[in-house]
């Protein structure tokens, strides 16, 4: 399977809407097992959050969790998403890739040159995004993310899983949906759960990312596909 940096990388491993559960909110304990179950129950797509403490006032998880679990998610033949939450972003590109990492997010707030940054992950055969918080304008990012894969609409402040879903961020997809080039995704995350993610999607969003309402439930594999179903309703409704 080709590498998300390949042109066609997220065509042919995201080719559709896709709920990517995120593993900053699994039970560390039962990582490789909640895995297992989520690619049993249809998931393709990881989402691994990054956070260095600075950037965002949590440390949460990075390359040597990453590369671990990396060999097991591609053998099944899924793929891991990775958002850096970090100052200075492109100082970690390498160590994303050489853990196992398939693309690379970073914050546009922490990026001084965006595409240098976008650049940089392609040499490094990494599929690449470009994230914006809640606060930051939608048009500061369109430019910047004219040759990404990806733009990551904050609906929540990044950090803490479990926080609600910013309604405002529905305007905000659609805005990103309306000015990207028709190949450029457009990836939710924060709050999204059975009450969100349908709206989301309706807004505009193809990569809808979800943390707390997969893994804080009992069976995280049933909580994917309650969400996974209500995506596809609205995709072939």
């Amino acid at each position: 399977m080709a590498r998300a940096g390949d042109v066609m990388g997220w065509r042919q491993w995201a080719d559709t809407v896709e709920v990517e559960p995120s593993i900053y909110a699994s039970d560390f304990s039962r990582l490789g097992e909640q895995l297992a179950a989520l690619v049993a129950a249809g998931a393709r797509v990881f989402h691994f959050d990054v956070g260095d403490g600075h950037f965002i006032p949590e440390i949460t998880i990075g390359p040597i969790v990453l590369a671990s679990i990396s060999p097991l998610v591609r053998g099944w033949g899924a793929r891991l998403d990775c958002h850096l939450m970090v100052s200075e972003p492109e100082r970690h590109f390498e160590a994303i890739a050489k853990a196992g990492g398939d693309s690379v997010t970073f914050q546009v707030e922490a990026c001084d040159d965006p595409m240098r940054a976008i650049a940089l992950a392609r040499s490094l055969e990494l599929g690449v995004g470009v994230a914006l918080n809640p606060e930051t304008a939608v048009e500061d990012v369109v430019a910047a993310a004219e040759s990404a894969d990806l733009v990551l609409c904050m609906s929540i402040h990044p950090g803490y899983s479990g926080q609600e879903f910013m309604p405002d961020a529905l305007a905000r997809i659609a805005r990103l949906r309306s000015q990207l080039r028709a190949e450029v995704r457009v990836q939710v995350d924060g709050g999204i759960h059975r009450d969100t993610i349908g709206a989301a999607r309706d807004a505009g969003a193809d990569l809808l990312v979800s943390g707390s309402a997969v893994f804080w439930n009992d069976d995280p594999a049933s909580a994917y596909e309650e969400l996974a179903a209500i995506v596809a309703e609205r995709v072939n409704g």
